[in-house]
C-alpha cells in the first residue's frame, strides 16, 4: 500500500471520528437542553402556581384580593396541565374553588382545596424526578459515547504519533547514509525497503544508481591507474624540485631531482610524516619551514643555495596549497601542499656577469669621461684662448652631454653595487641640515635654469641623524633634481624637514603632471620608467635610492595625485 493512502486513509478515519465526536457531542447537549426545559418550563410553573394558590387561599379571610389572585392563579394553571392525572386534580381544585366562593365558611372545602393543590405538587414533583432521571441517562449516554469516540481518536493519534514519524524519518535516514557512502565512492552500498510504496520504489532506483556507478567506477579504474603513472612519469621527469604531502603532512611524491639535491632515498621519504623527516635533514626543514602560515603560491624572496650539480646552486622556494571544492559544498577544503624549487642557477650567473661587466664597462668609461670633462674646462677658460659664439654653443652642449654620461656612468656604478651586494656604507652621526645645503648647491643651475625656486622648510631643533653623507645627499640630489626636472617652469619645488616618530623626514614636493596610482607601485624597480615620458633617464636612479636609503635602515615612500603633483619622502633614524 502506498504511503499516501495510508496517510489518507488514517487521516480520514482520524477526521471523520473527530467530525462523529462533534456530532454526538451536539446531539446528546440538545437533548440535556430539551430534557432540562421541559422540567422549567412545565413542572416550575405548575409549582409556582400551586404555591400561589396555596398563599391565596390562607389570606381569603383577610384578603379581598385574594380571590382574584386564586382565580388567577388557576387558570394559568389549567393552561398548563402537561402530566397524567394533572388534569383531573384542577378540575377538581375549580369545582371546590366554585363551591367555596358560595359557602366562604365552609372549612372542610378548604381542607379539600388544600389537598387538591398538594396532590397537584406532588404529581410535578414526581415528574420533575422522572425527567432528572430521563435527563442523568442522557448525561450518562453522552459521556459514554464521547469517551468511547474520543478515546477512538486519542488511540488512533497516538498510533500515528509513534509509526508515522519513524516509517517516514528511518526510511529516509537509512536513504541519507546510503548517499554519503556513495559520495564517499562506496559504490557497493544497498538500500532495501521490503514495503511496495514509494521508498520501495525510491529504494529501487538508488539501488541502480548505485550499480551503474559502480560499473563505471570499475571501468574507469585502469584509466585512473594510468592517470597516475603518466603524473608520477611527468614530476619524475621535471628538471625542478618538487614534493608533495597531503593535509596530514604525509609526503605522497617526491621527484629524483628532490631526492638527489635532499640526499634522501625513496623510501625514507615516500609515505612519512615530513616534520619527521624534516628532524634529521636540514634542507627538508628549510622547505617546510612556513609551510603552515604561508598564503598559497608565496614566493620565498631569499634565495636558498644549495650544493647540486658539482657545484652551488641556487633555487627559488614556491609553496603551493592544493584546495578542492567537493562537489555539493561551497567552502574550499585543504588536501595538500607541493614544494617546487626553481634552479635560477643558470639566471644568477648571467645575473652576475651582467653586474661584473656593467661595473668594469662604467670604471672604463668613467676616467675617460672625466677626462673629457677636465679637457672642456680647459677650452671654457679663456686664458687658454677665446671662443666664438658658435663655438661656445657646441661646447656647451658637449659639455651637457658629458655630465649626463657622467650621471648615467655614476648610477650603473652604483646599481652594480646594489645588485651585488656589496653596498659599502660609512654611517655617521650627521645633521640632516648639511645634507640639504649640498643638495640645494648641486641643484641650483639646474633650477635656475627653469627659473624654479626651492623651498626649504626645517623645523627647529631638528636632532642629528645617523646616515651616510655621501649616499643620502646623492638620493637627495635624485629627488630634487626629479622634482624640477618634472615640474612646469616659474613653479615651485618644496623642500620640508621634519621629526617624526624618532626619525627625521625629507619631503620633496613639485607641481608636476603627477604619478597615475596603477604605476606607483612600480616606480621604484629598476629600469622602469612611466609610459609616456619624455624626460631622458636609465630608469635606475629612484632604484638606487630606495636601495641607498633601505640599506640604512630608513624607508622611502610616494604619494602623488594625477595632474597636482608628487611628493617623495625618505626617513632615516636620528642619533640616540
Amino acid at each position: 500500500m502506498k504511503i499516501k493512502a495510508k496517510l489518507i486513509s488514517v487521516v480520514g478515519l482520524l477526521f471523520a471520528l473527530i467530525i462523529l465526536l462533534a456530532a454526538v457531542s451536539v446531539m446528546y447537549i440538545n437533548a440535556l437542553k430539551r430534557d432540562t426545559g421541559n422540567i422549567l418550563v412545565a413542572n416550575y410553573n405548575t409549582l409556582e402556581y400551586a404555591r400561589n394558590m396555596l398563599l391565596s387561599l390562607e389570606k381569603m379571610t383577610t384578603d379581598a384580593d385574594a380571590v382574584n389572585n386564586f382565580e388567577k392563579q388557576l387558570e394559568k394553571q389549567k393552561t398548563n396541565v402537561t402530566e397524567t392525572g394533572e388534569q383531573q386534580v384542577t378540575s377538581k381544585i375549580a369545582d371546590h374553588f366554585s363551591d367555596l366562593k358560595r359557602n366562604p365558611a365552609d372549612s372542610l372545602l378548604t381542607s379539600l382545596i388544600r389537598q387538591n393543590i398538594t396532590e397537584l405538587m406532588r404529581l410535578n414533583m414526581q415528574a420533575i424526578e422522572r425527567k432528572s432521571s430521563i435527563a442523568d441517562a442522557t448525561a450518562d449516554n453522552a459521556v459514554l459515547w464521547v469517551s468511547v469516540i474520543g478515546t477512538s481518536c486519542f488511540v488512533i493519534a497516538f498510533v500515528l504519533l509513534i509509526n508515522l514519524p519513524g516509517n517516514i524519518a528511518n526510511p529516509i535516514r537509512e536513504l541519507t547514509e546510503s548517499i554519503r557512502e556513495i559520495a564517499n565512492q562506496n559504490y557497493q552500498k544497498r538500500v532495501h525497503f521490503e514495503d511496495h510504496n514509494e521508498f520501495g520504489d525510491l529504494a529501487e532506483s538508488f539501488n541502480i544508481m548505485a550499480k551503474k556507478l559502480e560499473e563505471y567506477s570499475d571501468s574507469k579504474l585502469d584509466k585512473i591507474i594510468k592517470g597516475k603513472k603518466r603524473i608520477d612519469t611527468l614530476i619524475n621527469n621535471m628538471h625542478d624540485p618538487v614534493i608533495g604531502v597531503d593535509e596530514c603532512n604525509i609526503v605522497l611524491f617526491a621527484n629524483n631531482e628532490a631526492l638527489k639535491i635532499a640526499g634522501l632515498k625513496n623510501e625514507q621519504i615516500i609515505g612519512k610524516d615530513i616534520n619527521d623527516v624534516a628532524t634529521s635533514n636540514d634542507l627538508i626543514r628549510n622547505l617546510i619551514a612556513d609551510m603552515a602560515n604561508h598564503e598559497s603560491k608565496t614566493y620565498d624572496e631569499k634565495l636558498l643555495k644549495i650544493f647540486a650539480d658539482d657545484k652551488e646552486s641556487y633555487f627559488e622556494k614556491e609553496i603551493i596549497d592544493i584546495n578542492i571544492i567537493p562537489t555539493g559544498e561551497k567552502q574550499p577544503q585543504l588536501i595538500g601542499h607541493v614544494i617546487m624549487l626553481r634552479n635560477i642557477t643558470l639566471f644568477k650567473e648571467l645575473d652576475l656577469a651582467k653586474t661584473n661587466f656593467i661595473g668594469r664597462v662604467s670604471h672604463e668609461f668613467k676616467t675617460p669621461i672625466s677626462s673629457m670633462k677636465m679637457s672642456l674646462q680647459l677650452l671654457e677658460n679663456e686664458n687658454i684662448g677665446s671662443l666664438n659664439t658658435e663655438q661656445k654653443q657646441l661646447l656647451a652642449g658637449i659639455t651637457d652631454d658629458t655630465d649626463r654620461l657622467l650621471k648615467i656612468t655614476a648610477e650603473l656604478l652604483n646599481i652594480t653595487q646594489v645588485e651585488s651586494g656589496n653596498i659599502k656604507l660609512n654611517v655617521t652621526t650627521t645633521n640632516p641640515f648639511e645634507i640639504v645645503n649640498l643638495a640645494i648647491d648641486a641643484t641650483r643651475n639646474l633650477a635656475e635654469q627653469k627659473n624654479i625656486k626651492v623651498e626649504v622648510s626645517v623645523e627647529d631643533n631638528l636632532p642629528d641623524i645617523e646616515a651616510d653623507i655621501e649616499k643620502t645627499t646623492w638620493v637627495l640630489i635624485n629627488l630634487v633634481s626629479n622634482a624640477i626636472r618634472y615640474s612646469f617652469e616659474d613653479s615651485v619645488v618644496s623642500l620640508k624637514l621634519n621629526q617624526e616618530n624618532g626619525t627625521v623626514k625629507f619631503l620633496v614636493k613639485d607641481n608636476g603632471t603627477g604619478i597615475s596610482e596603477k604605476y606607483q607601485k612600480k616606480i621604484f624597480d629598476r629600469y622602469f620608467r612611466v609610459p609616456g615620458t619624455q624626460k631622458e633617464g636609465t630608469g635606475l636612479g629612484l632604484a638606487i635610492c630606495k636601495e641607498f636609503i633601505e640599506a640604512q635602515g630608513g624607508i622611502i615612500e610616494l604619494e602623488s595625485e594625477l595632474g597636482v603633483g608628487s611628493t617623495f619622502s625618505f626617513a632615516l633614524k636620528t642619533h640616540n
